[in-house]
């Protein structure tokens, strides 16, 4: 029987809600469904348009993070021409000066890996020219390949900076993205009470006019009873102000419906939109009122895993994770192996000298620049260099320091995190109760319209009986639309407690 009544119920409040809306042109009417509003406003939501940027901008901050590892290259073409005054038989002019001529080009590339080590590789070629007695090759051609490569062992192995930077974008991300679903579903919680909000206003309008009817049928009884002597004339003043009450109780109502509608207004609709301000909404039926199983130990469970706020929690408290354990391998000694390995060769035009100093040129021989590249390749000139530093900083160490304050902020943090577990599983237990409330709210509140029914009909009988007056009636009108609100607030609060439910299992109701 309860459950044909609630089922009543909401059929009333559905014929209440069309029509109050149906009055603007068919061409300027918006039918909405809750589902519909909720995803318009997932599209067209300034604040989700918003939120959406924040996780494109932390990508933007992981490729800047992650470009520390990108390698360079480098290159260089550079010409150059030396003339030197003789200032000694030793110098080697012709005459009173030595000309050198060099044309040098680099080419380079050098990368930090993501393990903490780093290499360079430089290839050089040089052209010179010069007139200086003493030299055997006039132009010379040199070309070196150089490599080195540095990796820490101990400092800088497991962690390093740029590591750091990357875990830490790479986690602010991950907020980001939770900070993008809480936005999601702090709105669709807003759209789905701006919804409901509009449809008890729009319900509570037409409980209204229901009354001004009743009053204004009890004016014109009462003037009737006046005219054929009744009734005293002074009974139609207490009438005609009661119609005047119920007139002023529906403008503000009027007043209500429309502030409820721009409020869902600028939750779903596009603002951009030529008519955003003109349009009506009318909402479509009501989804069938059903009574809803709270289970509120699950839901707690839910919240610990699923809430927003405790995710953000969560993911800061492993970025103060990435810090300890840069600073804990700050503390070890820098312990750095260095490799360096090289190659050279040269060619050009080689002079042939006789006896004597410095002797005279008595013929040539050429060597070419890939002679050159040949020393370089067939490793003729090798040279290499193996090092291996170490430091460590006597006294106060500031990275121990940093390790130290890191420690006492995560210990911070995690007290935090669980002192907000505590807060959520109040709050979802909070709304289990607030949604179990207004469950008993729907049906008492449905009994109790019922009765103010059956009083307004015992009054009319015993007014045209003659065994009541009009005060009376009056009062059980007032009575009786004020219990139809109660009720509608009831369902309404009843769909909006089921929403607060759901929601404070994903994200805080603010």
């Amino acid at each position: 029987m309860k459950s044909v009544r609630i089922g009543c119920l909401i059929t009333l409040v559905c014929s209440m809600i069309v029509p109050a809306s149906a009055q603007a042109p068919a061409s300027n009417v918006r039918l909405l469904t809750v589902e519909d509003a909720v995803r318009m406003a997932l599209e067209n939501n300034l604040g989700i348009r918003v939120a959406r940027v924040e996780p494109q901008l932390q990508d933007l901050n992981v490729a800047l993070a992650r470009a520390s590892w990108s390698p360079t290259f480098t290159s260089m073409l550079q010409s150059a021409s030396t003339d030197s005054p003789s200032n000694s038989f030793l110098s080697g002019a012709l005459g009173t000066k030595t000309r050198d001529a060099r044309i040098n080009s680099n080419v380079g590339l050098a990368q930090t890996l993501p393990w903490g080590g780093s290499y360079n590789i430089g290839w050089d070629s040089v052209r010179s020219t010069t007139t200086n007695l003493f030299s055997n090759f006039s132009p010379q051609l040199r070309s070196s390949l150089a490599l080195s490569y540095r990796q820490p062992l101990l400092r800088g192995f497991s962690i390093d900076s740029v590591r750091q930077q990357v875990l830490v974008s790479e986690k602010n991300r991950e907020i980001a993205n939770v900070s993008l679903q809480e936005t999601i579903a702090s709105t669709s919680r807003a759209v789905r009470h701006a919804y409901w909000d509009l449809a008890f206003a729009i319900a509570s309008l037409d409980v209204h006019r229901q009354s001004l009817d009743l009053a204004t049928e009890s004016l014109r009884n009462t003037r009737a009873r006046i005219e054929i002597g009744t009734a005293a004339p002074i009974d139609s003043i207490e009438a005609e102000a009661e119609v005047a009450l119920r007139e002023e109780a529906v403008v503000l109502g009027e007043a209500q419906v429309a502030t409820a509608e721009d409020a869902l207004r600028a939750l779903v609709y596009d603002p951009a939109a030529d008519d955003f301000w003109t349009f009506r909404i009318e909402l479509a039926n009501l989804p069938p009122f059903v009574l809803t199983t709270i289970d509120i130990e699950t839901a707690m469970r839910n919240a610990l895993d699923q809430r927003s706020d405790l995710q953000q929690s969560r993911k800061a408290l492993e970025t103060q994770a990435v810090h300890m354990r840069y600073f804990r391998n700050q503390t070890l000694p820098d312990v750095t192996a260095s490799f360096d390995y090289g190659l050279t060769g040269l060619g050009g035009t080689e002079f042939v000298r006789g006896q004597g100093f410095p002797g005279p040129i008595i013929g040539k021989t050429q060597r070419s620049f890939v002679n050159v590249v040949g020393n370089l390749f067939g490793n003729e000139f090798p040279s290499w260099t193996v090092s291996l530093d170490v430091s460590y900083p006597i006294g106060t160490n500031p990275q121990g320091v940093e390790l130290a304050k890191t420690r006492l902020q995560y210990s911070q943090q995690q007290a935090q995190l669980r002192n907000a577990e505590l807060e959520v599983e109040a709050q979802v237990r909070e709304a289990g109760r607030q949604a179990l409330t207004n469950q008993q709210r729907v049906a008492t509140t449905a009994v109790a319209r019922q009765l103010s029914e059956r009083r307004l009909e015992a009054e009319d009988r015993k007014l045209a009986a003659g065994t009541s007056t009009s005060f009376f009636v009056f009062q059980a009108q007032r009575d009786l639309a004020q219990a139809r609100n109660n009720e509608l607030q009831a369902i309404i609060d009843y769909h909006r407690s089921i929403v607060d439910f759901v929601t404070v299992q994903e994200v805080p109701l603010r």
